[in-house]
């Protein structure tokens, strides 16, 4: 799978990149879109993403650069060098959201609304980027049989068969996941629902999907024998059942 659309003037630009970047003109549109249903101030969500997405991108190279330090040791430019990957999930997350809650804060804006707003049009530029990775040629799983590997598309054939192996294509696994919860948050959107729990089910959903499909890859990120994935993933699930747990004994006090 060649890496590179095309060139202009000898630079080439990359797959991954375009993947990306369609990945978020989609979250944009989405996000308008609920905006427009739910009769919410398009202008403000816009100006946060604005602040929070160089910092959402600087914390997933960071991420991933600290825990492969050895590899990139000695070398800034490649520290740096994101045209071929190396773009953490739970890095971007994290410098994201907190970006944004210290922009909302500057700017008195509602974090959780605005959080929960943003929701399904994170997964889904996620969804969309993961095939960032299959045209890289990462992000993939262990090697799998020609009769495993048969059953999907002959794109996705072509594109798992590397150096004359066929490898499980979890960036598919992801994306089709990530696909999903996009789904079942726009339907938790568009219906009455608590405070935090659109951004709550998102973590706790994504987290669910991620630590199983982790554990078929190849490429984690590692803390000794620990999947960082995992692990990060372990503490979303904890998170969101525990958010939901404490609305529920919110709503029984309420009643009571």
């Amino acid at each position: 799978m060649d890496p590179i659309a095309f060139s202009i003037n000898g630079f080439a630009i990359r797959w991954y990149g375009i993947m990306i970047a369609s990945g978020v003109l989609a979250a944009i549109l989405l996000a308008n879109f609920n905006c427009k249903y739910k009769k919410y101030n398009f202008d403000d969500l816009i100006d946060v993403f604005l602040v929070s997405f160089p910092f959402a991108i600087i914390g997933a190279r960071a991420y991933y650069v600290i825990f492969q330090f050895k590899y990139y040791e000695g070398s800034i430019m490649d520290m740096i060098n994101i045209r071929q990957g190396g773009l953490a999930i739970h890095g971007g997350l994290i410098f994201g959201l907190l970006a944004a809650y210290i922009f909302t804060r500057y700017k008195k804006m509602d974090f959780i609304k605005l959080v929960d707003s943003a929701a399904p049009s994170i997964i889904l530029a996620q969804a969309i980027g993961r095939w960032g990775n299959f045209f890289n040629g990462e992000a993939h799983g262990g090697p799998v049989t020609y009769e495993f590997i048969s059953k999907f598309p002959l794109f996705i054939q072509k594109g798992m068969y590397i150096n004359g192996v066929y490898y499980h294509p979890t960036f598919l696994y992801e994306s089709i996941w990530d696909l999903i919860v996009c789904v079942i948050l726009i339907y938790i959107f568009r219906k009455k629902h608590k405070k935090g729990s659109i951004i709550a089910a998102y973590i706790g959903l994504y987290s669910l999907g991620r630590f199983f499909i982790e554990g078929f890859r190849t490429d984690s990120l590692m803390l000794g024998n620990i999947r960082i994935a995992q692990l990060m993933s372990l503490v979303g699930i904890l998170f969101s059942i525990g958010y939901f747990v404490y609305l529920r004994i919110k709503k029984n006090r309420g009643l009571s």
